[in-house]
């Protein structure tokens, strides 16, 4: 998918949101990215995540050959950089591509492990909601990569003409997330009028907790959403996902959502050229 997009593309960058690290070895990831960096320099992003992210029967499949976990995470990742960086000591291995190539690393988490990881590390570090942020802003430490701490927020954006239409395309996502609490993961259903019925009291709490990191509605209400999550985390960047049934109201809810950031883009521009 990024070399597709990056074909289809001149100037963007593209990257991952992210690779499973444990899934892979270091060495297959190092020389696919450094395929796509060849193909397409300076335009290669690489967003790597710790956790399986898949049920365990999957997660035993990827790695039956790895013998790797989400334990040997940080062994894993500094093996990737050497790759990378073309510092090992093992001159015998060799990503090619990949060696002396500049691919972006960034780390990807949803617990205080990660958040620790990457501020020691120096890297930029994307989280899934915002409790991580003050413990890597206060542990980062400047590295070559980085001199300044750098966040990513993520976000889901479910947007549509209409705060109406904007919570029933949403129901999709509630329901995949309520059929995950149950333990009946499958494909993304389609969407409701309502969720009435379809959860018990303690569901619907434990679902809003874990939706609770998401804008839903019209253009304003995205935006006053997004507004609130950005000035609560000081966010550098926002990674949006949308898990919306239909693909024509999933571009659309896209295509808002770039709107939505091309307003607050302009309005902060404007604000610190009012304090300047």
């Amino acid at each position: 998918m990024i070399g597709h997009v990056a074909g289809g593309t001149k100037s963007i960058r593209v990257g991952a949101g992210g690779i499973m690290l444990p899934n892979h070895a270091p060495l297959v990831i190092a020389e696919q990215f450094g395929t796509l960096e060849s193909l397409y320099p300076g335009r290669i992003d690489l967003g790597l995540g710790r956790a399986p992210g898949s049920d365990q029967v999957t997660a035993r499949a990827l790695r039956r050959f790895l013998g790797s976990s989400g334990d040997t995470f940080p062994q894993d990742l500094q093996e990737l950089q050497s790759y990378f960086s073309g510092t090992r000591s093992d001159t015998d291995v060799k990503a090619v591509p990949g060696a002396g190539l500049s691919v972006p690393l960034y780390l990807l988490g949803s617990s205080d492990f990660s958040a620790r990881l990457a501020a020691g590390l120096g890297l930029p570090f994307g989280f899934a909601s915002h409790f991580a942020r003050e413990l890597y802003r206060r542990d980062f430490k400047p590295s070559a990569t980085l001199a300044q701490p750098h966040v990513i927020v993520g976000a889901g954006v479910y947007a549509a003409d209409s705060d109406a239409e904007a919570h029933r395309l949403f129901t999709s996502a509630q329901l995949m997330t309520l059929n995950l609490i149950r333990g009946q993961p499958g494909e993304l259903p389609p969407p409701v009028d309502s969720m009435e019925g379809y959860w018990s009291p303690m569901e619907e709490r434990a679902l809003r907790r874990r939706t609770r990191y998401s804008a839903v509605g019209s253009l304003q209400t995205v935006r006053q959403r997004l507004d609130a999550m950005i000035d609560a985390t000081a966010a550098d960047e926002v990674i949006v996902v949308a898990q919306i049934y239909d693909h024509a109201a999933r571009l659309r809810s896209f295509e808002i959502a770039a709107q939505t950031f091309r307003e607050i883009n302009a309005a902060h521009s404007t604000a610190v050229s009012s304090r300047a």
